[in-house]
């Protein structure tokens, strides 16, 4: 299958920003060692991906609602099909199919952004002094020529960490600025990937579900470490396509999350391998009154109000001790054995 289509579509929106931002004033030239026009229309290619795709981001925190109030459903499913893990499965189903809850939808916005980041890095691995006068995707000379000259900090953004030294030589840069640049927005990409997972399980919760917590787990510690080898063969443009996209998360969750904030019961689920803590002063289930009379602290000296061994006087109803209408007048003094004489 061909994926000119991305191409062309990521090509189309960057060359259209870059006309934007040079129509509006912004220097093609170089301030602090950067060609501005091509970084903004990187960051503002990263805005029109997340404003498309805001009303699917929408639907994975109601997804995640929608999971986060069956937690109690899953975790009685687990306790009666603890030995029979394919029953499980299939219960489960079952239940995220009749409560319309979908445990994928988490990652949908990543698929979603996938085929953008492949088309961007495969039209900026094309800028290449090499592949002049070889324009595509709508490119003409003179933009094709400017975008393989662009720098960030005296940098090319077609550069990347691991360029041979004919790359590097045809780029016109040398290899120290390049290596110490994007080892930088390396480990900048790889924090704020981190922080995007960890910031929405936080809020959230881990899941019950051991797939969705596979997913978590998957998302918080693999996507960081597997950018770790591959963010050496990324072009810096590329890179800062996903530090944008990453802060752009950052503040699109904190907004949502504020906005839509999650159940507390979310809030107190245990990491994976932690019990859950019973909170201080609280009684267990199936304590009895008298059990937990008992366990309440001493008094002021030392003593305990109550104990378990002890027993209680019953409670005394006073409306039983009144006369019944019509009953004769009792003498409590009638009836008591007489002082005995001296």
């Amino acid at each position: 299958m061909s994926l000119d289509w991305i191409y062309w579509a990521i090509s189309w929106i960057l060359l259209l920003w870059h006309s934007a931002w040079d129509a509006i004033g912004v220097s093609e030239g170089q301030v602090l060692g950067t060609n501005w026009t091509w970084i903004l229309a990187i960051i503002f290619l990263v805005v029109t991906l997340r404003v498309i795709l805001f009303p699917i981001f929408v639907k994975q925190i109601k997804s995640q609602r929608a999971l986060q109030a069956l937690q109690p459903q899953l975790r009685a499913l687990q306790e009666k099909y603890k030995g029979d893990r394919e029953t499980l499965q299939r219960e489960m189903m079952e239940l995220y199919r009749k409560e319309k809850a979908n445990p994928l939808m988490g990652c949908l916005p990543i698929f979603l952004q996938a085929p953008v980041f492949i088309g961007l890095f495969h039209v900026l691995r094309r800028l290449d002094p090499a592949n002049e006068g070889k324009t595509r995707y709508g490119w003409s000379v003179e933009q094709f020529e400017s975008a393989t000259h662009a720098r960030l900090f005296d940098v090319p953004i077609a550069a990347k960490f691991g360029s041979s030294a004919a790359e590097l030589a045809r780029l016109d840069t040398s290899g120290a600025s390049v290596k110490i640049l994007a080892g930088v927005l390396v480990l900048i990409m790889l924090t704020t990937t981190y922080l995007t997972s960890r910031q929405m399980i936080l809020k959230t919760g881990w899941a019950e579900d051991p797939q969705q917590r596979m997913i978590q787990r998957l998302m918080l510690y693999g996507i960081p470490a597997s950018l770790l080898v591959s963010g050496t063969i990324f072009p810096i443009g590329v890179i800062i396509y996903w530090v944008t996209n990453n802060l752009f998360t950052l503040a699109q969750q904190q907004w949502v999350l504020r906005k839509y904030p999650p159940p507390t019961t979310a809030n107190r689920l245990p990491r994976p391998g932690e019990t859950r803590r019973q909170p201080s002063g609280a009684a267990r289930p199936g304590t009895s009154t008298r059990q937990k009379e008992a366990a309440k602290p001493a008094g002021r000296f030392g003593r305990a109000k109550t104990t378990a061994g002890q027993p209680q006087k019953p409670a005394v109803d006073g409306r039983a001790l009144a006369p019944k209408p019509g009953a004769k007048p009792v003498n409590p003094k009638k009836g008591r054995p007489a002082k005995r004489q001296g």
